[in-house]
């Protein structure tokens, strides 16, 4: 094992042990698992911790550095229909790759039953969503478009056609915002911002090499939102499937095992378009130097063993845990213990999430450590433990998603004009990468369970929306975040000034 495995392991390490100690604690204390259901849980963890390591490694050996390389290539060749046919594929392979997509969409039957295409028309639409909504974002970068402009657009687009759509499909259309952008989309569209931003020079380079995620975000909302209006889906139902129940050790292990067939069918899946359209860049390009080239390879090796015990240890050892947290807290006192439990596993569970250590890691190297990585995840965890909080009270309350949405996303776009520009495309890259495999196989099941507790028939319309929360408070904590540090250097520079004016007095007399 290399050592930057074993730093990976022991970064990933203590970003998913406070979830397992909470859950712990919940166990002991309020809710109590069954046997077979806490060890299935155990083991997850186990493969949570060895996933995110490995996947982060993988990451950086590979789908970073291929992203970073198209980018500038691409930037570099100045033919702006190459950009917007290679960033319409790119977008549209991506979002076929993420997994996260493929829960949602098997979540959602009311789609399914009206075309033969079943869960694949949910899933081409968010994928040709994305496709061109980082068109738009590669092209705003060329032509030095302010971000925040193009954010008040589309955001206002989004809010217009979500009047033609039913409210039963209002929460999966924000919430499919959320999911795009997971641990196999952030990592290479993240670096095709990048890639971009170092072929070009100047004022403002590096603030528009954050917000292509953003873009791809609202996307993937405007696409769904269409395809309610010309299915017109009403009355949403959701089907509770039982809970995995395994009675002893060889029932875990060969839950385990199934997941893993499943899964890395999945990922190898996932990877197969994202490789062939690497060995077809290499072949155009000649890029790439052979050693570079067996580093990338490894590095996919390790993507693919990484992502495929991530997504067994979430699916199969958080989801049945996720679901019976959430039933076991909602039987309590009215369901209202959900709310502090909801904000506390909130403001741990985003340290997990794969996605959200690629960002905080280009966030720290594009500002030369000027924002750290601990200060954007505190940020996040802020953030985060708000949405789950606000989900939560929504699912006790029946507030209308819509109340929360529309006054959220107004004050995350007037922060926009206040707020640096580099803080803004990493704010709503943030709302992208914060909502993963973790809020899609655990925060989104103890929804579900506490929702077929207090309300089975709101499953749909109250459990579904927790993602779209999870999107929409870091736009807000992360600006703020971005507004304290532009008072602090600017109060720096006066004090410098202040003090440079007095050694000049001195000098002078």
């Amino acid at each position: 094992m290399t050592k930057a495995l074993k730093d990976k392991i022991i970064e990933s390490l203590t970003s998913i042990l406070p979830i397992a100690l909470i859950v712990l604690v919940l166990s002991v204390a309020f809710v109590p698992l069954e046997a077979g259901t806490f060890v299935l849980f155990l083991v997850g963890v186990f493969l949570l911790i060895v996933g995110l390591g490995c996947f982060m490694l993988g990451a950086d050996m590979s789908m970073l550095v291929i992203g970073e390389k198209i980018g500038a290539t691409m930037t570099h060749s100045r033919k702006i229909w190459l950009i917007a046919l290679l960033s319409f594929i790119i977008g549209i392979i991506v979002t076929i790759a993420e997994p996260d997509l493929q829960i949602l969409a098997e979540q959602v039957p009311a789609i399914a039953e009206k075309t033969p295409l079943g869960n694949y028309l949910l899933i081409l639409t968010v994928a040709v969503g994305v496709g061109i909504f980082l068109t738009i974002g590669m092209l705003r970068i060329v032509f030095r478009i302010p971000l925040h402009y193009l954010l008040i657009l589309f955001y206002a687009i989004a809010f217009v056609l979500s009047i033609f759509v039913s409210p039963d499909f209002w929460a999966v259309s924000f919430d499919s915002g959320g999911v795009t952008t997971g641990p196999m989309t952030v990592p290479f569209i993240m670096s095709l911002g990048v890639g971009v931003a170092s072929i070009r020079s100047g004022k403002g380079s590096k603030n528009d090499s954050f917000g292509l995620v953003a873009l791809s975000s609202v996307g993937p909302i405007i696409a769904v939102l269409t395809l309610g209006i010309i299915f017109d889906i009403q009355d949403i139902e959701y089907t509770l499937e039982p809970l995995t129940e395994v009675g002893d050790t060889r029932g875990v292990f060969f839950e385990y095992l199934h997941g893993f067939g499943d899964y890395a069918q999945e990922v190898a899946i996932a990877l197969s378009p994202i490789i062939a359209f690497f060995i077809l860049f290499q072949l155009a390009s000649r890029v790439f130097r052979k050693r570079q080239i067996v580093r990338i390879v490894v590095g996919f090796v390790y993507t693919f063993v990484g992502l495929t015990l991530f997504l067994s240890g979430a699916n199969v050892g958080f989801m049945p845990v996720g679901r019976a947290v959430g039933q076991g807290l909602a039987s309590l006192w009215g369901g209202w213990l959900l709310i502090p439990v909801g904000m506390i596993i909130g403001y741990f569970v985003v340290a997990a999430e794969p996605a959200v250590h690629v960002l905080n890691k280009q966030v720290e190297r594009m500002s030369a450590g000027a924002i750290s990585s601990s200060a954007m995840m505190k940020g996040l965890c802020a953030g985060v433990c708000i949405s789950l909080g606000l989900a939560m009270t929504r699912i006790l309350t029946g507030i209308n998603i819509m109340w929360i949405l529309i006054p959220g996303y107004a004050i995350a776009l007037i922060l926009t004009f206040f707020t640096p520009p580099l803080f803004t495309g990493i704010a709503f890259d943030s709302g992208g990468v914060a909502s993963g495999a973790m809020v899609s196989s655990f925060v989104l099941p103890m929804a579900i369970g506490a929702c077929s507790v207090l309300d089975p028939a709101g499953i749909m319309t109250q459990a579904f929306g927790c993602v779209a929360f999870v999107a929409l408070t870091p736009l807000i904590s992360i600006q703020i975040l971005g507004i304290v540090y532009k008072h602090r250097t600017s109060r720096i520079k006066r004090k410098f000034l202040t003090v440079e004016d007095r050694v000049l007095e001195y000098e002078v007399n």
